[in-house]
């Protein structure tokens, strides 16, 4: 009988543990499950999202994108999309004041036409001057100014400005130091507006289900400067990813 007792004794302890283990399993399961939803959740809405954990990068990717067509543009401010001919299939050189720092530029007339077409209306209607710059990002794997806002620490946008598709997106993820790229909704690839990010050291940022991110153009010179004196600073709230710590605004903006 004791013999017996024993053996009962030992199944119920079997059979508790089996138990206990299954449901270590499921929350387990669900945790996971929980923490990719939030993953996905805390991308932001307009501009690119924080990056997964990835290994540094070691190369500089090229554009290999070709342009297509715009889908049905929309207008903002008596500003309708302009055509991509606006580019004039040309590289178009440029400065743009930031933060006091005067940047050197070349935009993408050939890769990048309608989102070209964009920068070349807005500098014709001085439409940059007195915007503000209400995002900076220094991850470990992606550091970006975003810039292009009415708000000096939003980057919400309500003008209606819209267009699309996404041009000239490196295929790699890998985003040059310099890059000049355009901010948009994630998942949607139509949702560009007039807010664009620099690329303040070489990135990655990971496609999204709409793909990359439109490189329209790059940096030519005063990228130091922008880094030293304005990203540097980091952000409002001392966080990787914010409200940068002084008001970053645009000046001016010009192009030919």
């Amino acid at each position: 009988m004791r013999e017996y007792e024993a053996r009962q004794a030992l199944h119920a302890r079997q059979t508790a543990r089996r138990k206990r283990d299954n449901w270590i399993g499921i929350g387990g399961g669900a945790l996971v499950i929980a923490l990719a939803v939030f993953g996905v959740w805390s991308y932001s809405a307009w501009g690119p999202g924080q990056p997964p954990p990835i290994p540094d990068a070691t190369e500089t990717s090229s554009p290999t994108s070709e342009p297509t067509a715009t889908p049905e543009p929309t207008s903002a401010d008596g500003l309708e999309v302009p055509s991509p001919d606006l580019a004039e299939a040309r590289i178009w050189t440029g400065a743009m004041t930031i933060g006091g720092v005067e940047l050197g530029l070349e935009l993408d007339g050939v890769l990048a036409p309608q989102a070209t077409a964009m920068f070349v209306q807005a500098a014709q209607e001085g439409w940059y001057n007195g915007k503000y710059c209400p995002r900076v990002t220094a991850y470990e794997t992606m550091q970006v100014l975003q810039c292009g806002t009415a708000s000096p620490d939003s980057t919400t946008s309500e003008d209606g400005y819209r267009f699309g598709p996404i041009e000239n997106a490196p295929s790699d993820d890998l985003y040059p130091a310099g890059a000049i790229a355009m901010a948009r909704i994630g998942g949607d690839g139509a949702s560009m507006g007039h807010q664009f990010f620099i690329v303040t050291a070489e990135s990655r940022i990971p496609s999204d289900a709409a793909g990359g991110y439109t490189i329209v153009g790059r940096v030519t010179s005063g990228l130091d400067a922008l880094v030293e004196n304005v990203t540097s600073l980091g952000t409002a709230s001392g966080g990787e990813d914010g409200t940068p710590a002084q008001t970053v605004q645009i000046t001016a903006f010009t192009i030919q």
